[in-house]
């Protein structure tokens, strides 16, 4: 796979912490959710954007896909040029490393960018601009054949895991929030809220969508607490069903037992 041409990458180095299993969260909700996608596609490219200090998270991410669309390759991406160096020695069958940043440096349109916990040092008056140059980079809708499009998924989660929310946006903008946890890790729902995306982290006061979102989260799994006794899936299940009432939940129960939410975006996008 050849290399756009490229001049300085477009980025700055993140500390590049990393961990084994780290994204298994959304590397298995987007296997489950643009699988099809990924299918429905010629030659599937992922794109690993800003692995961090080890190509654990790129390794990880090309086996969890490949149970959903074999053909898929993923190119790890990181703008450190010794951390491409490092991860190089991994290259394998349908597994690249490139140096670069926001430009995404390779041939054609990925039909999917993950960039977990790489905003996270930015500004938010940079996200926008962020988020417009990657999604510039996906692989276009066709309407013709059902296909919305590539996906770019951009979140952040805790040191190993247990904690994470992330936007997906495809090329026409953002679609949806999805909070994803550990269910026995969990005192109340709001305990995400210190892993929100930038785009929403400094947006969790009154008066913002996302902090009522966040209240009647907590709300409903107070009144769902007679559901303990059946197990903390049970409960977060039941907590969930009670917030679809009053917030467009896009996904079902086969999510939601997995300690997941999704939202639209549009209901918990800041007040500008």
């Amino acid at each position: 796979m050849s290399t756009r041409a490229a001049s300085r990458p477009v980025g700055t180095v993140t500390r590049g912490t990393t961990n084994p299993n780290r994204l298994r969260r959304m590397d298995r909700w987007i296997a489950a959710v643009h699988g099809a996608e990924l299918r429905r596609t010629a030659h599937p490219v992922a794109v690993d954007l800003g692995y961090g200090a080890a190509p654990w998270t790129a390794v990880e991410l090309l086996q969890r896909l490949r149970t959903a669309a074999p053909l898929t390759r993923v190119v790890g991406v990181e703008i450190e040029p010794a951390r491409v160096a490092a991860a190089r020695p991994y290259t394998r069958e349908g597994l690249v490393f490139r140096h670069g940043g926001f430009e995404v440096p390779i041939a054609g349109r990925p039909s999917l960018i993950r960039a977990a916990n790489v905003l996270r040092q930015y500004e938010e008056g940079e996200v926008a601009a962020v988020w417009e140059l990657l999604r510039a980079r996906l692989a276009p809708a066709d309407p013709a054949s059902g296909s919305r499009g590539g996906l770019l998924v951009e979140g952040t989660c805790d040191e190993i895991g247990r904690r994470h929310v992330w936007v997906a946006l495809g090329p026409e903008g953002p679609r949806t929030v999805t909070f994803a946890t550990r269910l026995g890790s969990l005192e109340r729902p709001s305990d995400l809220a210190e892993r929100l995306p930038k785009a929403l982290i400094h947006r969790n006061v009154p008066g913002e969508p996302v902090h009522a979102f966040l209240r009647d989260f907590d709300r409903a799994w107070a009144a769902a607490a007679p559901y303990a006794s059946y197990g903390a899936r049970q409960r977060w299940i039941r907590t969930v069903r009670r917030l679809t009432a009053d917030w467009p939940v896009t996904d079902g129960p086969a999510r939601w037992r997995q300690g997941e939410v999704t939202v639209a975006w549009g209901a918990l996008a800041p007040r500008r």
